[in-house]
């Protein structure tokens, strides 16, 4: 699936941001209060068309479909991708891949076993490695493979171009063990997650110095330890090739080539029709094409979609009229028109015809998509407005928006740090409460928020105040300016007749947003299921590029704004504290410490009893405060494959609506959304996705860590772009990151999950689909769900040189 805005690297330290667009991007109420033992929930199972490996033939190539050809084979670099993942994935020793429940399993093709040996007075892992592992060049993977690549990514030499080092830093030192197939690693600090080390593994020839790692492994990989080995990288042609590897020791590879080959994702549809693809992920548009060629098979009727199947039969006469008419250039330019739309006609059913080949596999895709609120300034740095938009949203209607017509299980996820199924999964939301309008409306009621407040003045502390004083100053300065001022004003008027560079790129890049969201707007229309409600929210739709409409407001400080609780939100934040706990089980909970009172602390779910909500109905228009209204920016892909995405961005601009919050949608390129305003915090509400992860506890503490201000007074957010996070967050995750005991460190997982639903900064939403076409002869791949896939395994169930789609057409 394309992946808009995505920062490049499915990195261990920094989780790569999906973003969800169509059938690529596809993006979800409140649960209850959940129980606190763990819960049971099943992941929805792979669809790979499974079958024994002697019923699946040996030969033949397949071509995979990638967004992009990989600017590096290294996984640890920042530039790092999907492609990158899926190509070191069938070449490189991956120790603990995940299970279909999305769980770390030990690989036997690589290890025998691999466990803690001791734990005081430090934690030691004792790898035992398959005595028939071995590198392509011949040589034993070995403790120098363990060692090079722990000094590579430690962190503690800068010359190594790297991107994350999480877990390496943790380790003391690697030693050989009783035998050259024995790594012994011994742990400075307790580190649960130590499964996720040393995947991929890459050979000492590569991580052995920063020349080789950085360069070295960008295009080429000489040496490789999977099933397959890499034949060449070709850019002019859009592939990367690999073929099977004669020193491979493990279950022979049944296919003879697996080529990844670059196909746009709106040019999928015709590379199926074409046969140059085998497998590629898809859009929901393209699996109706699929799904129409199969029904249209078997009915044997002329085709009722596609080119001219909405044109009436007064249209059709009108047209035959107009063609053998007396006007010759009416006549012509008719006879031009249906001569177009019949070959269209002929193309489409060609391309239908070609499509029966194929079977669309789905699953859920291991990652969720959130909806983000920034609480670095605006409106949003108060919790209780963060709160108010939670609650405001029916995460259930959500879900079945974009899940339910795909016949996929349509319920909202309950957590930030696993997915339904996975182990330690748990129904956090109670923390924060259920989908209640009335509430959300007595939360901004107690923040200020109310109708008619867009109308007053801003409040000063009395007569003759401080601002009355400054404007009283500020008259007299102007007095006395006099002669002086009309001088300096004509050499203005002459500077401003001279733009400014920066001010030609800005226009240059508006200009630029304002054709990405021209092309949006017509993708739009053309979605089928468009919200109606979207139309009434016109006067709020800003596009990037067009000045006369309401902008995104002043550039956005780099310092951190924090706004002091009233006594009634102080009480309410005690009382979520309380809550959170019953909900996680956290029995500490119940205890508010100094931190927990403040600012910034993790607040209540709900407003003071006895505060008034607004009127929902009666009064029209967003809420206001000292004379500003209540409006968020909400920021949305424009490109062609976002309409799923938007449509959600639409339905949630409704919701908000109700409660008396005005958004303004503005769309950006596809290109920008996220380094120009995900990452950079150019937004209010945003919504893109984290994948998923086995080590919560390594990985999702960067992305809800509290940011912290840096020297030149910016902020340091890693990869928490809402810029919301607590000191007790923080400490949850340095305790579970510590504690060997699995079951403990989830418990202490699913406490701070917890504290992240309070603090309202980001909302899962749901689990995002998986869509993908394959050749119905092909067998063990597709929708991989958790999994990852097994290369080896993939095959033609039947030899493919007898027909299969991609030999009918090169």
């Amino acid at each position: 699936m394309s992946h808009v805005g995505v920062p490049r690297g499915t990195v261990r330290k920094r989780r790569s941001l999906a973003l969800l667009t169509a059938g690529v991007l596809t993006i979800p109420a409140l649960a209850g209060c959940s129980s606190d033992s763990e819960e049971t929930s099943r992941a929805v199972p792979q669809d790979i068309a499974p079958a024994a490996r002697d019923r699946v033939a040996d030969g033949s190539t397949v071509n995979w479909a990638v967004d992009a050809m990989p600017t590096t084979l290294n996984a640890f670099q920042a530039d790092a991708d999907t492609a990158t993942t899926k190509i070191t994935g069938a070449l490189l020793p991956t120790l603990f891949p995940m299970d279909a429940a999305g769980h770390p399993k030990l690989n036997p093709d690589y290890l025998e076993s691999a466990k803690i040996i001791e734990r005081e007075p430090k934690q030691v892992v004792l790898y035992k490695l398959n005595q028939q592992a071995v590198w392509s060049d011949g040589r034993e993977i070995g403790a120098p493979d363990f060692v090079a690549q722990w000094r590579a990514l430690s962190g503690k030499d800068s010359a190594f171009w790297t991107a994350r080092n999480a877990g390496y830093e943790r380790i003391e030192k690697i030693e050989r063990g009783s035998d050259d197939l024995q790594v012994r690693v011994t742990f400075a600090k307790p580190y649960a997650d130590w499964r996720s080390l040393f995947s991929p593994l890459y050979p000492k020839e590569i991580t052995g110095s920063p020349d080789t790692f950085n360069d070295g492994a960008r295009t080429a990989l000489k040496n490789t330890a999977g099933p397959f080995q890499l034949k060449g990288v070709d850019k002019a042609k859009g592939t990367v090739t690999l073929v099977r590897s004669p020193r491979w020791w493990g279950e022979k590879a049944k296919l003879d080539s697996l080529v990844f080959r670059v196909v746009a994702p709106k040019d999928r549809t015709k590379a199926l029709a074409d046969g140059t693809v085998h497998v590629t992920d898809i859009d929901a548009a393209t699996a109706n094409r699929i799904a129409l060629a199969l029904r249209d098979g078997s009915n044997g009727q002329p085709l009722t979609h596609g080119p001219g199947a909405d044109l009436t039969p007064a249209a059709a006469l009108r047209s035959w009229a107009l063609a053998h008419g007396s006007d010759e250039k009416q006549a012509e330019i008719a006879q031009a028109a249906r001569e177009a739309n019949r070959k269209a006609v002929v193309a489409y059913g060609a391309e239908q015809k070609a499509l029966r080949g194929y079977a669309v596999r789905k699953s859920l895709e291991p990652a969720y998509t959130q909806l983000a609120l920034n609480g670095e300034s605006g409106p949003l740095a108060d919790d209780r407005v963060r709160r108010a938009v939670a609650r405001a949203l029916d995460r259930q209607e959500l879900a079945e928006t974009v899940l339910k017509p795909l016949g996929l299980p349509a319920k909202p996820l309950g957590s930030h740090l696993a997915l339904a199924g996975q182990p330690g999964y748990k129904d956090g939301s109670g923390a924060l409460g259920d989908q209640n309008t009335k509430e959300a409306q007595a939360l901004l009621a107690d923040a200020g928020w109310t109708q008619g407040g867009a109308a007053e003045k801003p409040k000063d502390t009395k007569a003759g105040s401080e601002a009355e004083k400054k404007d009283a100053e500020k008259e007299g300065e102007e007095k006395k300016a006099g002669t002086a001022e009309k001088s300096e004003k004509a050499d203005a008027d002459e500077k401003k007749t001279d733009k400014t560079e920066a001010e030609e790129k800005a226009e240059e890049k508006a200009d630029k947003d304002k054709d990405a969201d021209t092309d949006a707007d017509k993708a739009d229309r053309a979605a089928a299921g468009s919200d109606e409600s979207a139309a009434s929210r016109a006067e709020g739709l800003y596009i990037v590029g067009q000045d006369d409409k309401p902008g995104a407001g002043p550039a956005r400080s780099a310092a951190t704004h924090v706004l002091a609780p009233s006594r009634d939100a102080a009480a309410q934040s005690i009382a979520l504290l309380r809550q959170a706990g019953a909900v996680s089980g956290d029995s500490a909970a119940a205890k508010v410490t100094a931190q927990d009172k403040q600012p910034g602390g993790a607040a209540g779910a709900y407003a003071p009893v006895g505060t008034a909500a607004p009127a929902p109905a009666s009064v029209k228009g967003p809420l206001g405060k000292d004379g500003k209204t209540l409006t968020l920016r909400f920021v949305l892909p424009a490109g062609p494959g976002s309409q799923s995405l938007r449509g959600v961005g639409d339905r949630i601009a409704a919701m908000l609506e109700k409660i008396g919050i005005g958004t303004e949608i503005t769309k950006v390129p596809d290109e920008s959304y996220f380094k120009d305003h995900i990452a950079s915090g150019d937004y209010d509400l945003a919504l893109y996705s984290w994948p998923a992860t086995a080590y919560p506890a390594t990985d999702g503490r960067p992305i809800y860590a509290k940011p912290e201000p840096a020297t030149d007074g910016s902020l340091l957010v890693e990869q928490n772009y809402t810029r919301v996070g607590t000191d007790h967050i923080d400490q949850l995750f340095d305790q579970a990151v510590a504690e060997l005991d699995e079951k403990a460190s989830r418990e202490l997982m699913k406490q701070a999950d917890a504290r992240i639903w309070a603090a309202a900064g980001s909302i899962p939403l749901f689990q995002r689909p998986q869509l993908v076409a394959v050749d119905k002869k092909l067998s063990n791949v597709g929708a991989f769900g958790f999994a990852a896939p097994r290369y080896q395994d993939i095959g033609f169930t039947d030899r493919q040189a007898a027909g299969s789609p991609a030999d009918r057409k090169k």
